[in-house]
């Protein structure tokens, strides 16, 4: 697989390149240190995967992520940060990001690659179901009930996975055939009941079970 790897921090690059470029089945093909540098690498060279770190000076990997998506939808955009941060997953994953990696986690980053170039996301390492995060509908199929949503009655998770699936209230609603006040009323249940605060904290449990 042929790469570019975009990052504000020089010698977060030039590793990566030794480490990713020691793998014989992936190619460092360019590199940057900001999102106007990504858009013009992926112009460039066409890689398989865009690697970009989210928070750079400047244009930032969303930003980019965004131009070079709308302008190839295809494109295979995996996430890179130091940390772990719930509105940035959601956000990148909105997107179409095919991934979100922890750059300290060096070893998990070739395999998970492997998976994105297999046809799947992949969320700190680890491969997640492929939502429908465009608000267009549910994929057909019962969803496996991730253990941390157990305690929740059927509708409750029915709403927890389109709250997931990136539906607003009205869309899960109008899904899931109930009012918003309903909608309103389960949601204030599920975070009772698994001690969150927010959707997003609900989206991310979802992704990660």
């Amino acid at each position: 697989m042929r790469l570019i790897v975009v990052d504000d921090d020089r010698l977060v690059v030039d590793s990566l390149k030794i480490i990713l470029g020691a793998q014989p089945q992936i190619e460092v093909v360019g590199t940057g240190a900001n999102g106007d540098d990504a858009v013009a690498l992926y112009g460039e060279h066409a890689p398989d995967i865009a690697l970009l770190d989210i928070q750079m000076p400047g244009r930032d990997g969303l930003s980019a992520a965004r131009e070079i998506l709308e302008r190839d939808p295809a494109a295979r955009v995996v996430f890179l940060t130091t940390f772990s941060d719930d509105e940035y997953i959601v956000s990148a994953l909105k997107l179409g990001a095919r991934g979100y990696l922890i750059k300290t986690d060096v070893a998990a980053i070739p395999p998970a690659l492997a998976q994105v170039m297999d046809g799947k996301r992949v969320l700190e390492g680890k491969a997640i179901e492929d939502i429908d995060f465009d608000g267009t509908g549910v994929e057909a199929g019962t969803p496996r009930r991730p253990a941390a949503f157990a305690s929740l009655t059927d509708r409750e998770f029915e709403v927890a996975e389109l709250i997931a699936r990136g539906l607003d209230n009205k869309e899960i609603a109008a899904t899931a055939y109930m009012g918003e006040g309903t909608v309103r009323n389960h949601i204030s249940s599920i975070l009772a009941k698994m001690g969150l605060r927010n959707r997003t904290q609900i989206a991310i449990a979802y992704l990660r079970g």
